[in-house]
This record gives C-alpha cells, structure tokens and sequence, in this order.
C-alpha cells in the first residue's frame, strides 16, 4: 500500500520510491539489475503477464527500437498494452529504486507497484533461495505539484547514484563536479543516458513530456549539469523523499 493519506489521482505525477527490507541490496549483480530493468517495463500493465512470452516479444520490439530516433522511442510506440503508469524517470540504486510516473489509470500506481513488488520479489526469492519479504512494507510518494518542481525531481532522480561514489555528497556537497557528471552519464541503471540519446533502455521510459519541457536533450542536459554545481556549493535540503 502506498505511504500516502490521499489516494493517487490519474493525471497527475509523483515521485515513487521503494526501498529493500533492512537495508538489504536488492541488486546483487548485473542480471538482477537487468531484471530489475525488466520488471519495471513488463509489470507496467493492467493484464496478467508471463514473462516467458514477454521475452519472446521483445525481439520483435528491440528491431523497431533500432530502427526509430532513441529520443523519441515511447513504450507505446512499440507495445500496445494497457498502461497502468506512465514511466516519466527512474533509477536503481543498490538498495532502492526511484520512479517518476504519472498515473495513467484509477489506482495505477498502487496496482504497477504491487506488480512490481511481487514480480521482482518471486524473482529474488528464488534465484537466492529465500523466503519472506524483499521491499519495505510501504513505498513513499510526493505529488508534483508544478514544472519547477518536476524539473527537480527529475534532476535529483538521475544524480542520486553520486552516492555509489561519494557516500556523503547529500550532507557535504559535491567536490570533483566533472567526476560525478561524468559518472551519472554514464550510468546504465537509469534512464539519464535515454534523454541524452544515447540507446540504453529507451522502450521503459516516456521522455517526449520532459524533453518538451526543458526544449531538447541537450537544454535537459545543461539543466542537470547546472544543478550538480549547484549542489556541490552547499548541503542538500531537506526537498525529497529517501
């Protein structure tokens, strides 16, 4: 269930954050994080899937992936399903997962989370012969109330693996500006490196919103790269949900 008093209104966007139970990783190698990748992209569904045909069916999306711009490539675009969300951002860390999504269906959120949740976990569970919870019993959620805010969000989504570098950049700031930009660009967990046009995983986010918002990848790119100096002056607020 979501951490929220008011339920979820379609249309609107939130920032989503779901953490592992104890602090635990949820990502011990590569393939879980692929995995993850994947379970974020298939669950985004009100049907039933299996995941054996789901693998059949992106052969068939990968060749249309490879023939369309990468900046413009939409879930939509390649899969006609019934969405539950709209996958504006995400990222995986070790032990956590952001999403920016905007609910696209009555109770679409809670209903693509749980599928998540449950999928991802079976997965966990066993591939390391485990029993028991994966997540935290509840994923936390802010409501986007406007652009400024969105842009943000957005920002501070994608540089949040700054952490796998420099633990402490949120409490003391960001020294070596060009290391960390460098780093996020490059990360392959996120879909930074889909709104800059590089071809990562371009079919599990919607960027059409975004980049019409900022007015291109590159504007989208200066606005990160400003907001990652601005943080290197001084200590994080207290803006976003952990």
């Amino acid at each position: 269930m979501p951490y929220r008093k008011q339920p979820f209104e379609t249309g609107k966007i939130y920032h989503v954050v779901t953490r592992s139970l104890d602090n635990n990783l949820l990502f011990k190698n590569t393939n879980d994080y692929y995995r993850g990748i994947f379970s974020i992209y298939e669950f985004n569904t009100t049907k039933a899937i299996k995941i054996r045909e789901r693998r059949k069916a992106r052969v068939k999306e990968k060749q249309i992936i490879k023939n369309t711009d990468p900046t413009c490539v939409t879930i939509d675009a390649i899969d006609k399903r019934d969405l539950l969300v709209e996958i504006i951002a995400f990222c995986l860390m070790p032990n956590h997962i952001h999403l920016l999504l905007r609910q696209t269906k009555k109770d679409g959120i809670v209903k693509f989370m749980a599928k998540f949740g449950s999928g991802y976990a079976s997965y966990f569970n066993k591939k390391y012969g485990r029993k028991g919870y994966v997540f935290q019993n509840r994923f936390r959620s802010v409501e986007i109330k406007n652009n400024e805010q969105l842009k943000i969000v957005f920002a501070y989504i994608h540089i949040n693996p700054t952490s796998i570098i420099i633990s402490n950049w949120k409490e003391e700031g960001i020294k070596d500006i060009n290391k960390v930009l460098e780093f996020i660009e490059n990360y392959k967990w996120s879909s930074y490196s889909d709104y800059l046009g590089k071809i990562n995983f371009p079919s599990v986010s919607n960027r059409k919103f975004i980049l019409e918002l900022f007015g291109n990848k590159e504007k989208c790119k200066r606005f990160v790269d400003a907001w990652v100096r601005y943080k290197a002056k001084i200590k994080i607020e207290e803006l976003f949900i952990e």
